[in-house]
């Protein structure tokens, strides 16, 4: 069941360097260095974050400062509008970072699975005062890498039981989003939440289907159930808006690149989209 305890940031403190002790009264302090390495951007802390866990008690990341790199917090760009790289959330971010890094030895503090690491991403992100949905679906998403990942204590069948849940509900709600999408336009009528009705009626079907069908296949998610939903839901209402943003980000990438490597051709191609769009609003224009 989602709670909301009252925030508590004093849980955080400053975790000090190879040369100065933790200060359990000193706010946290983020210091960073950045790492690029190759195509990546990546960042070195100098300092470590200290947390007191209500349940696994004192944490420090990372363990080894020299080594330890990280992305801040890992959203893909088509998602930075939604969790942008740094907030409120960076703090518990890096924090969960250290504490999933893959070679284990990322923090100090009693062992931890990868699991009870998102759950304490989520407690950290409530006493950053992060937001309780933006910090649910966050917590949704680590936990989807967490199935894919694993964990030690996962036997292979229920790992891949873990997975082919999880990818077959999201693949099963992008499919029936597809579809519900060409029922709008009136191009198929097989979903019966929706009909053959009148288009705001069909919109409001379709709408109470991306909340009621991740619900229900969620629930195939096992002990992670409300992260299928809340995951399943996030696709299915945010469907349209990712492939719009990723046609656009795939034209940009396409732009960019042409410009870096042929100049005159993105000239050129660029002159051409403007003469076109001139050409058609002037059509368009004198049609109406």
């Amino acid at each position: 069941m989602i709670s909301d305890p009252s925030p508590q940031p004093h849980r955080f403190h400053d975790g000090g360097t190879d040369t100065e002790p933790p200060d359990p009264d000193a706010e946290p302090r983020i210091v960073l260095e950045r790492d690029v390495q190759g195509e990546r951007e990546l960042f070195r802390m100098l300092r470590r974050i200290g947390y007191r866990d209500e349940e696994y008690g004192e944490l420090l990341v990372p363990a080894d400062l020299d080594s330890f790199r990280t992305d801040l917090t890992s959203v893909p760009t088509l998602f930075t509008w939604l969790v942008p790289k740094t907030g409120n959330h960076l703090v518990p971010a890096l924090l969960h970072d250290g504490l999933v890094d893959p070679t284990g030895q990322q923090y100090v503090g009693p062992p931890i699975d990868r699991p009870d690491a998102d759950r304490i991403l989520r407690r950290a992100m409530r006493d950053t005062h992060v937001g309780l949905v933006r910090r649910w679906l966050m917590w949704s998403a680590v936990t989807l890498a967490t199935i894919h990942v694993g964990t030690p204590s996962w036997s292979r069948l229920r790992h891949l039981c873990y997975v082919l849940a999880a990818d077959g509900t999201l693949a099963l709600i992008a499919a029936l989003g597809t579809v519900a999408t060409l029922d709008l336009v009136d191009v198929v009528d097989w979903l019966p939440w929706m009909g053959e009705r009148p288009w705001w009626l069909e919109l409001v079907g379709g709408l109470a289907g991306a909340v009621v069908i991740p619900l229900l296949l969620g629930l195939l998610w096992g002990r992670f159930a409300v992260a299928g939903a809340i995951t399943g839901i996030a696709l299915a209402v945010l469907l349209h808006v990712t492939v719009l943003l990723a046609a656009v980000t795939v034209l940009y990438q396409a732009a960019e690149r042409l410009a870096r490597r042929t100049p005159l051709a993105a000239a050129v191609a660029g002159a051409v989209v403007v003469l076109s769009c001139a050409v058609l609003t002037t059509l368009l224009v004198a049609a109406s």
